[in-house]
């Protein structure tokens, strides 16, 4: 049976983006896609609509637009919630051009938080990053009432937007999850989907992936003078399947305040804080040797210079989303390596949705085009 809420997700045919939406899709809710195509690909809608059952509402435009993102509204007048997802997010990028981050992260929020008030939407779910807490000085794992700290823009403007969203709140009467996460890997078990970023990819894994198939002769390995065991950074690497089900648990959470605030007759507005990781830090190489067991190849790296903006050690304390959201990571990173080589080894091969399962607002599905080897 379809939900009855209709969901607006920002940038959803990028690479958490495209995960989170079809969590939403599968569990029958109806979604509306907005989407600018600077980093993302427009066959990830066919082949998000093959696991989904139904084609979604796609929009080609950029949520700095006022006056387009104001005719989605008016053509979707039954928008209650937004899944704010939209943002450029390297940080080596945000440090060549604030400016562009400046305008794309915060000034894009803006414009949608804008329209939202216009249109008397005010339930969203944000996804923010662990770029936000003091790294520097913090000991890790960090826990959400840390002290936060930026080093880089591209952490600034995800802090203002956290900022602006709790001023919605407290003010507009906004309900707002915040969900902080940093590094996630590997992608949907259909083989369907995954990160393909139309620019050079700023992870480690998809890196690792261009090494073994010999697109790349070496892995660049960012500095091997870090406060940790081997000299590499470590960082908390979590599946994007359970970044995507915390989205998804966010949105029932305040789902399930709204119904505990009109039972109590209270006017209280929710603005609420988890850290999406799994507790568990892997350095670089850690990373790489257990490609390489699970590859059977060799992982080819050279050192080079630390960068000003990397700390030595990323990991956030997720107690508290367990507690709340009922949520956790629940899939290993070797687990996640191990199906990544999984689909480097099977991209010719598509899995199909069982025929039985019909969305209400079930349209033709379009197959999708075969991967290129």
């Amino acid at each position: 049976m379809e939900n009855t809420h209709k969901i607006l997700i920002t940038w959803w045919l990028g690479y958490i983006w495209s995960h989170t939406a079809v969590v939403f899709g599968q569990a029958w809710y109806d979604v509306v896609i907005v989407d600018n195509l600077s980093n993302s690909h427009i066959w990830v809608l066919d082949a998000i609509t093959q696991l989904i059952w139904y084609k979604p509402k796609f929009y080609e435009t950029d949520i700095r637009n006022a006056n387009s993102l104001e005719k989605i509204f008016e053509e979707n007048s039954d928008i209650d919630w937004v899944i704010h997802l939209a943002a450029k997010k390297a940080v080596w990028e945000s440090c060549q051009d604030p400016f562009l981050y400046y305008d794309n992260n915060v000034q894009g929020t803006v414009s949608l938080l804008k329209i939202m008030l216009d249109y008397n939407i005010r339930n969203i779910v944000f996804s923010s990053s662990a770029t936000v807490y003091d790294a520097l000085k913090l000991i890790p794992p960090f826990s959400e009432n840390d002290r936060l700290s930026t080093n880089n823009p591209y952490g600034t403007t995800k802090l203002m937007m956290e900022y602006l969203l709790k001023d919605m709140s407290s003010h507009k009467n906004f309900n707002s999850v915040i969900l902080r996460y940093f590094n996630p890997i590997w992608a949907h078990a259909s083989w369907l989907i995954w990160e393909t970023p139309k620019w050079i990819p700023s992870n480690l894994v998809p890196f690792i992936y261009k090494v073994t198939k010999w697109e790349i002769g070496k892995l660049n390995v960012r500095g091997n003078d870090y406060k940790t065991d081997d000299g590499t950074w470590v960082r908390d690497y979590v599946h994007v399947m359970d970044v995507a089900e915390a989205h998804l648990a966010s949105y029932k959470h305040i789902l399930d305040y709204i119904q505990f605030q009109t039972m109590a007759e209270n006017q209280a507005w929710l603005f609420d804080i988890f850290n999406i990781w799994t507790w568990h830090g892997q350095s670089v190489k850690e990373i790489i040797e257990i490609a390489e067991k699970i590859t059977e190849k060799k992982i080819e790296y050279e050192m080079s210079p630390r960068r000003a903006w990397d700390v030595d050690i990323s990991i956030a304390n997720p107690l508290k989303a367990k507690q709340v959201l009922w949520r956790e990571a629940t899939r290993s990173i070797f687990q996640s390596v191990e199906d990544w080589w999984k689909f480097v080894n099977n991209q010719d091969i598509i899995t199909t949705v069982p025929e039985k399962k019909h969305h209400p607002k079930a349209k033709p599905v379009l197959k999708p085009k075969p991967k290129k080897k």
